[in-house]
């Protein structure tokens, strides 16, 4: 059995561990700043400060 620790106390693990499948990502910063700069057209805030409103 695995010896798991938190805040130093030390607990035993009950069941066995299950191997899990590997999964490997990847970044493509074209997609990421496109992605960005679309949802920057579609965000449109509305401020309102003592009771006037203003577009950012």
């Amino acid at each position: 059995m695995t010896v798991l620790t938190y805040r130093g106390k030390e607990y035993l693990q009950h069941k066995e561990a299950t191997p899990k499948k590997v999964v490997e990502l990847s970044y493509r910063s074209n997609v990421y700043t496109s992605r960005q700069a679309e949802a920057k057209k579609q965000m449109q805030a509305s401020l309102t400060y003592r009771g006037n409103t203003y577009q950012k």
